[in-house]
C-alpha cells in the first residue's frame, strides 16, 4: 500500500500533458485534397435530378452540353414535361434542342480570356473525382484576374461561382525546401450551406455530368451482364458439342 501511495503521489506531481501546450492554438490538420473522391452513382435518380437542376442554375450560364437534348435528359431522368419546360429549358429553346449556353463567345473571351468549354464529355475526359476536387478547392487569390485560384487547376479562368454556397476560403501554404505546398484552408466568409450540404451539392452536380458524358451507361452495364452470361452459356454448349463429336475418336 505504501508503494502504491508513493506512486500515486509522484504521478499527481507531474504536470499534465495539456499544460505543456497551454496557450498554443490548435493547428488545423493538413488537407489531403488529392485523395477526395466524388463517390457518385449514376443509378441514383434523385441525385441526377438535383444535379440537372444545379447545372442549369449555376453552370449553363457559361457552359453547354452540346451532345445532350433537353427531352432526352427529361426522359432518362424521369423529369416531367411541366418541370422541364418551366424550370430547365432555356428561354428561346424548346425541348428538342441541344443544351447550349446563351453566353456569346466574344463576351466570354473579353471577360474570362477564353471561351468556357463544353462539359458534355468532361467527366469522361477528366474523371468525376477531378471535377469534385476542382469545385471544392477554390481559394482567394488577389493576384488573379478573377480574385480566386484553384488547387486542382491552378490559374483557372473560371471564378469561384459557387462561393455563395460553399463559402470563401483562404489557402495556407507551407515551405518545403524551395517549394510552397498547400497545407489547409481557412474559412473567411461562410456560405449558405454547411460543409456536408455543399459536398452533396457538388456530388449531385458531378453525378449529372457523369450521366451527360454517357447517358446509356446504366443500360450498357446492365446489358453487359447478360451478354457475359450468354457467352458463358455458348462456351459451355460448344464444349459439350465438342465432347460429343470427338467421343468416337477418343
Amino acid at each position: 500500500m505504501l508503494k502504491i501511495a508513493t506512486l500515486m503521489l509522484a504521478l499527481c506531481c507531474l504536470p499534465p500533458a495539456a499544460t505543456a501546450a497551454e496557450g498554443v492554438p490548435e493547428q488545423p490538420a493538413a488537407v489531403h485534397w488529392q485523395s477526395w473522391q466524388a463517390g457518385n452513382s449514376v443509378t441514383d435518380l434523385a441525385s441526377l435530378q438535383r444535379g440537372a437542376r444545379n447545372f442549369m442554375n449555376y453552370c449553363n450560364g457559361c457552359h453547354a452540353l452540346k451532345y445532350v437534348r433537353y427531352q432526352r435528359m427529361a426522359d432518362d431522368l424521369k423529369i416531367s414535361s411541366t418541370v422541364l419546360e418551366a424550370d430547365l429549358v432555356a428561354p428561346g429553346s424548346n425541348n428538342l434542342d441541344y443544351i447550349t449556353t446563351a453566353l456569346p463567345a466574344a463576351d466570354a473571351v473579353n471577360w474570362f480570356g477564353k471561351v468556357p468549354p463544353d462539359l458534355s464529355l468532361i467527366a469522361r475526359s477528366k474523371g468525376t473525382d477531378y471535377i469534385f476536387r476542382f469545385l471544392k478547392t477554390f481559394y482567394v487569390d488577389p493576384s488573379s484576374a478573377t480574385g480566386s485560384n484553384n488547387l486542382a487547376y491552378p490559374s483557372a479562368a473560371m471564378p469561384a461561382v459557387l462561393s455563395d454556397l460553399g463559402g470563401v476560403n483562404e489557402a495556407v501554404f507551407r515551405q518545403v525546401g524551395d517549394e510552397k505546398v498547400f497545407d489547409h484552408f481557412v474559412a473567411r466568409v461562410p456560405g449558405s450551406m454547411t460543409g456536408p450540404q455543399y459536398d452533396d451539392f457538388v456530388r449531385d452536380t458531378v453525378n449529372f455530368l457523369d450521366y451527360a458524358g454517357e447517358p446509356t451507361q446504366v443500360e450498357r452495364r446492365s446489358m453487359g451482364i447478360w451478354v457475359v452470361l450468354f457467352l458463358l452459356f455458348v462456351t459451355w454448349l460448344s464444349w459439350q458439342l465438342k465432347k460429343e463429336y470427338w467421343k468416337g475418336v477418343h
